[in-house]
């Protein structure tokens, strides 16, 4: 994973994250926003969206990634 896009998912309203070689944790504090990323890449493995992920006030979110 080289590239994350992510786009008015849960409390995100646009990310784009440049992912270093060598990459392998996701740490943070509490509320940091770890599970939004990870369901984020769920999405993009074929899990189905559901509804109450669209940010509120936004129509549709995206999420968009490059290998």
């Amino acid at each position: 994973l080289q590239l994350l896009r992510i786009k008015n998912l849960a409390l995100v309203e646009d990310l784009e994250w440049e992912i270093a070689p060598g990459f392998t944790a996701i740490t943070g504090e509490t509320g940091a926003g770890k599970s939004i990323i990870i369901g984020a890449l769920q999405l993009l493995l074929g899990e189905r969206a559901d509804k109450s992920l669209v940010r509120t006030g936004a129509e549709m979110c995206t999420v968009e990634a490059i290998f």
